[in-house]
């Protein structure tokens, strides 16, 4: 007798059904695993035969075959221990094979019975309801799961001998509830900030478009504190954009206590990070910081002390919103459609440019230094300020600067227009003004002849490509969107422009 179990093997995001086989039969006595199965997998059997002996369940002398068909799919993680278990189990008769037929199983056990919690219990529910089955989960990852909606059913045992019991009729398992994480207390609120006005209107511009930010400046002008306050004005996911990410982060394992958050992921790896760490990849092409940022930010400080690869790999992210992981045996793509915020000094000494300060390398410190980072990522930043230092008398003035609720107020409306044309020009309403296509943002900018003016003669002048062309009119267009202008006009073009251009070349486009 065979006995069967479903389970799911990942590929990014998406699962694939996998069918677990389980044969108890006369030979050697010994138990093995087959169908392509990494290390993590092959240890199961050891996992699998602790755990049935400390659940009461001797297994017999005889040869144990587990195979995990499709056989040529690779075959990653410890969340096929539970299925080979349960499949052990009904071939010995301790559950009743029928009683598994309607789920899907995924679940790592302990040595001593117990089942530990599992990474992709999210995206494993979702192809269990695809599949029109229920989901046998571990206990921990229950609220997670229960997010795929009422319809599956789900059961969370934290034993096997809790989940034998319940397929016998002595114990009732309740389905989990959804957890959510609670809202996030003493957020960094942007009314810390001093001064640095430009700074904080073109962070306000920056969360209402989802459009890219630099920002350039000496040490201690503040440009981290501003970074970390983005996600304090930024509005909540939807219920669309909450399930994309909190799968990706369920993969990634970075789901605590299975709880989901509507708040945009805000994600600062440090300046060391490797290309893979950064998009994505290793021996199991686990999601990487592009991906983890998926509808929220990607921080990266100190820009150009970061890989020149490990920058440039992200140029494709920026413009698909997919971060594409090629190996020689898979093809695996993660969402990536993250907002990129960075900051940087403007030269290696830090103080370049400021008063009364003089490089004693000259022109060629900031020259070399800005060179680390190449002429096609910068052109893929929307929006890039000068922050300049922070006076003595920004820092002691008594005036209390504007609380991060009342931008947030006004960054939440312009989302709202933009949802509401999106919705209504292409159908989809997950689109900011950032994510545009180039054709849509030709025809939604229907700006004044001043203003087409202005642009004309400062792409002439200034020698935009195509790409900061493009560009400058999403930003205008998330300027009119905050004003709650229905037509981008000459202002809204100027003020798009100029943050565009360097401090240098302002007055040559005035």
């Amino acid at each position: 007798m065979v006995a069967r179990v479903s389970t799911v093997a990942f590929q990014g995001i998406e699962d694939v059904p996998v069918e677990v086989q389980v044969m108890v039969a006369p030979g050697r006595v010994g138990m093995q695993i087959v169908g392509l199965p990494d290390k993590a997998v092959a240890e199961s059997r050891e996992r699998v035969q602790a755990a049935l002996h400390a659940s009461g369940l001797a297994l017999p002398p005889k040869r144990i075959t587990v195979n995990l068909a499709p056989a040529d799919l690779p075959k990653e993680g410890s969340h096929f221990d539970l299925p080979i278990a349960l499949g052990l189990m009904a071939a010995l008769g301790a559950v009743p094979a029928d009683a598994l037929d309607g789920f899907v199983v995924v679940g790592e056990l302990n040595l001593d019975g117990t089942i530990g919690a599992i990474a992709g219990a999210l995206p494993a529910a979702m192809g269990a309801n695809a599949l029109g089955k229920g989901l046998i989960c571990p206990a921990s990852s229950g609220p997670e799961a229960a997010w795929a909606g009422e319809g599956v059913d789900i059961l969370a045992p934290r034993s096997l001998i809790a989940l034998a019991n319940h397929f016998k009729g002595t114990q009732r398992l309740s389905r989990p509830s959804p957890a959510i994480r609670g809202p996030g207390a003493n957020l960094p609120d942007l009314a810390d900030i001093k001064g640095q006005e430009s700074a904080r209107r073109a962070l306000e511009v920056a969360a209402a478009g989802g459009h890219n930010l630099l920002m350039v400046g000496p040490p201690g002008a503040g440009k981290s504190m501003l970074a970390a306050r983005l996600p304090s004005i930024l509005p909540p996911l939807s219920p669309m954009e909450l399930l994309e990410v909190s799968m990706i982060h369920s993969l990634a394992g970075e789901l605590a206590d299975g709880r989901l958050s509507d708040r945009r992921p805000f994600r600062s790896p440090h300046h060391s990070a490797t290309m893979a760490a950064l998009t994505g990849g290793g021996a199991r092409a686990k999601p990487g910081e592009a991906s983890l940022a998926h509808h929220g930010v990607l921080f990266l400080d100190e820009l150009p002390e970061f890989s020149p690869q490990a920058l440039d790999a992200l140029r494709q992210p920026l413009e698909t919103g997919e971060c594409v992981v090629a190996r020689a045996n898979h093809r695996i793509s993660y969402p990536a459609a993250m907002q990129l915020v960075a900051a940087m000094n403007p030269c290696r000494c830090g103080m370049a440019g400021e008063p009364g300060h003089v490089c004693p390398r000259g022109p060629r410190c900031m020259a070399d230094y800005q060179a680390r980072v190449s002429g096609p990522f910068m052109d893929r930043m929307d929006i890039r300020i000068d922050v300049p230092a922070v006076t003595a008398l920004d820092l002691i003035k008594p005036a209390a600067s504007e609380e991060s609720a009342s931008v947030a107020r006004r960054v939440a409306a312009a989302r709202e227009r933009q949802r509401e044309r999106y919705q209504a020009v292409a159908g989809t309403s997950g689109t900011t003004n950032a994510r545009c296509s180039a054709a849509l943002i030709e025809k939604l900018v229907d700006a004044d002849p001043a203003g087409l003016q202005l642009l004309s003669d400062a792409a002439e002048k200034l020698k935009f490509s195509a790409r900061g062309y493009h560009r400058i009119l999403k930003v205008a267009r998330t300027l009119a969107d905050l004003e709650g202008a229905t037509r981008v006009g000459r202002i809204h073009l100027a003020e798009a422009i100029s943050y565009r251009i360097a401090g240098e070349r302002l007055s040559a486009a005035a």
